[in-house]
């Protein structure tokens, strides 16, 4: 949508509206007399009035030509007889058409300016008391302050979909809240990038040296940082980036930075030899996870039987003999009341966790197996015959609409019933999950931890798995034994060459592992589509849908987006049959694979059983089964939860046929085709290879430059992460 249009017309109808985030189909008759659909951020839209839309034309495959709407602006019907159609259509709550006959009735073409002026007038109305003519005013007062908040987005191209958010924190006081402070925009609630809010604070009159500026620069480099793994930033650091974000002099942050810490919104502490400036809630989030861990390690549990008796009859019933470090790790789990076990792929972790289930059950201990993401606690649990449930959803995770926050229903006043809890790949969790988890132990739960902490760190702040191992603060048993039997996969020795700082064998095709030498980007992508399309269906006997493709980056010639746009072509084409819906540069098409790309706590689902939830979270997997025939409702199931997407939530999705080796973490697949040339310097480290590796159960085939392979394994640049748990831990 290239170029922008205007469209100026009254509503005729409206086909589909949603109340909870204001997304409309609405048939539009212009002032040139043609019908027309119109969809876009229209809240409470209703026949009679009337809109002029920017934005632009596209085509729907079933429905032809639609406008969507970027911008708009309402006005209100004039005339009796528009008025009357206006609130006979249900448009305002508590009036329906005779309640709207009577008022019009009354007083015809000023009915409108009687609601917003002199509401009170209304109860004079025969059948309306004055309780329902309050109501009626109230709804009136909402779609007002509705329609100025809209008319205020549209003015400065502001995204539409602010508006249900805005009006939801502020009321009716919306509009008055973002003129007078546009920074709080740039809040994690909205999202609105600094340099656009910077710009229509600046277009307002705003002092450029402000302290409502100063600060609101400071606090998002704070914000922003998170995404780079982040705790806090040392106060030199965050002077300067602050002052290069806005061009202003050093001194002036200093002080806009003192005022935030006198006021607590930033929390300044010494960090080793820097100040280390922290947003609050994460100051908070760090200082309870290690005052909670400190308490953790204190207690020592009585196990009233002996330990190594069970660990014998553990192993008679199971007819193994745990190696040395796995023994380790199940007599420390019953010996102490925290964990930490680590390894790299075929050391034997997920034996050690069988054996430590087993002896917690033989203790009778109620324990629960969590994992960060669904599709690793659907592995964890496929692996110890147990249930297994996201950490998210164990906690009871909800979402505030009128504060932005996750909050969770399991906490200190209410915490798990469990007496053990084993959570799986530990390197993703983040500081504020880590800190949820342990506010919902009760006291005297063990806690065991277990990764591998080679693999990439967590998508958000902190590094908790890493700071907990380096602290030596707790217990810890780290498996290097290669077993034998896994010593004959090529994937785990690649892996574990890999880790060493060395290359993958890439000459002799082994195996399990295999490499294709393509130099030429577009050659790599007619080989990575040859694969999934046939090779490997036809010679290896892995279905389509059990293949994954991994990439270190989406840009360029060869990433994940042109590799989605290839392989949706081969493995999903269009067909008769198929229904699709075209959103920005993407089609979605029944059938298609795709990928959540932001955590939404409001979007329900429900499984074939009846169970029934909310939330689907960054990097979740699904499939869509369905595109309704208005093109407005899209149906995917997720894992097994069904959920129903309206037209302006594509926006978070992305398609899943490839996705990056970030995007992969905690997941495993049956084969990988990983595509691999050189990209930007920090994604070419050892890291990224070694995750996209262990990604691969059965069957690895990596397609691309050997010389970028070779790079990747010798690079072990890791970018560093500010975080003060391990110091914390270190000086408890």
């Amino acid at each position: 949508m290239d170029e922008r249009y205007a469209v100026d017309g009254t509503v005729s109808s409206v086909i589909f509206q949603n109340e909870e985030n204001g997304y409309a189909v609405l048939r539009l008759v212009t002032t040139d007399g043609e019908l027309i659909t119109a969809v876009g951020c229209i809240p409470f839209a209703a026949p009679g009035e009337s809109l002029v839309l920017t934005g632009g034309w596209m085509t729907h495959p079933q429905h032809g030509e639609q406008f969507k709407a970027l911008t708009v602006e309402r006005h209100l019907p004039t005339e009796a007889g528009e008025i009357l159609r206006y609130l006979s259509s249900g448009a305002l709550k508590g009036v329906g058409p005779a309640t709207a006959q009577r008022l019009v009735d009354r007083f015809g073409a000023a009915t409108l300016q009687v609601l917003e002026e002199t509401p009170e007038r209304i109860s004079t109305i025969k059948g309306i008391t004055a309780k329902k003519a309050q109501e009626i005013a109230a709804a009136f007062r909402y779609q007002t302050g509705m329609r100025r908040l809209l008319a205020f987005l549209s003015r400065y191209d502001l995204p539409l979909s602010l508006a249900m958010r805005l009006y939801r924190r502020y009321g009716m006081e919306a509009v008055d809240a973002v003129q007078e402070n546009p920074y709080l925009l740039v809040d994690e609630f909205y999202g609105v990038d600094f340099s656009i809010v910077d710009e229509i604070a600046l277009s307002r009159g705003m002092d450029g040296g402000s302290g409502r500026r100063l600060e609101a620069a400071v606090l998002y480099e704070l914000t922003y940082n998170l995404n780079n793994g982040h705790v806090f930033l040392p106060r030199d650091k965050l002077v300067a980036a602050t002052a290069q974000l806005i061009s202003c002099d050093s001194g002036a942050i200093e002080i806009a930075l003192d005022n935030l810490i006198g006021r607590g919104a930033v929390v300044a502490q010494a960090v080793g030899r820097v100040e280390g400036c922290y947003l609050r809630r994460l100051w908070e989030a760090e200082a309870y996870v290690a005052d909670k861990l400190r308490q953790m390690l204190s207690y020592r549990p009585d196990p009233g039987r002996s330990i190594p008796r069970l660990i014998a009859s553990i192993e008679a019933q199971q007819g193994i003999t745990y190696a040395k470090g796995q023994r380790q790790a199940v007599e420390l789990a019953g010996q102490s009341g925290m964990l930490l076990l680590t390894g790299g792929p075929g050391t034997g972790k997920t034996t050690s966790v069988r054996g430590i289930v087993a002896l917690f059950d033989s203790l009778g201990l109620d324990t629960l197996l969590l994992a960060p993401t669904g599709r690793s606690a659907k592995r964890l649990g496929e692996l110890t015959g147990r249930e297994a449930q996201t950490v998210h959803r164990c906690l009871g995770m909800g979402w505030s609409e009128e504060t932005g926050e996750v909050s969770f229903s399991k906490n200190e006043k209410e915490p798990l019933e469990a007496e053990a809890v084993i959570v799986d790949e530990m390197s993703m969790v983040d500081l504020p999950l880590m800190r949820a988890l342990l506010a919902a132990l009760r006291p005297g739960c063990r806690l065991v931890m277990v990764g591998d902490p080679d693999q990439l760190p967590s998508v958000g702040p902190g590094n908790v798995f890493s700071d907990l191992i380096r602290s030596g603060a707790i217990p810890v048993v780290a498996l290097t034994e290669i077993f034998r039997q896994a010593q004959q996969s090529a994937i785990i020795r690649n892996a574990h060459a890999i880790n060493l700082g060395q290359p993958p064998a890439l000459e002799n095709n082994q195996g399990d592992f295999f490499f294709l030498c393509r130099r030429d980007p577009h050659r790599l992508v007619e080989t990575v589509v040859g694969l999934c399309r046939q090779r490997l269906p036809e010679h290896m006997g892995i279905p389509q849908g059990q293949i994954q493709v991994l990439c270190p980056t989406r840009k360029g010639p060869w990433g994940t987006v042109e590799l989605n746009r290839a392989l949706q072509a081969a493995l999903n084409p269009p067909a008769p049959h198929k229904r699709e819906k075209v959103w920005g540069d993407v089609v979605f098409r029944e059938g298609d694979r795709v990928m959540q790309i932001k955590n939404n706590y409001d979007i329900l689902w429900e499984k074939a059983d009846g169970t029934a939830g909310a939330g689907i979270f960054n990097g979740d997997v699904g499939q869509i089964m369905e595109v309704d025939p208005s093109g407005e409702l899209v149906t995917i199931v997720f894992d097994g939860r069904r959920t129903v997407y309206t037209a302006d939530l594509l926006s978070e999705l992305d398609m899943a046929y490839a996705v990056t080796v970030h995007k992969a973490q905690g997941s495993e697949y049956r084969a990988v085709v990983l595509a691999v040339m050189r990209c930007a310097p920090s994604l070419m480290v050892r890291g990224v290879l070694y995750t996209a590796v262990t990604r691969a159960r059965e069957l690895l085939v990596a397609v691309g430059d050997d010389s970028a392979i070779r790079l990747m394994a010798e690079n072990d640049r890791q970018q560093r992460r500010y975080s003060g748990l391990r110091r914390r831990l270190l000086e408890g």
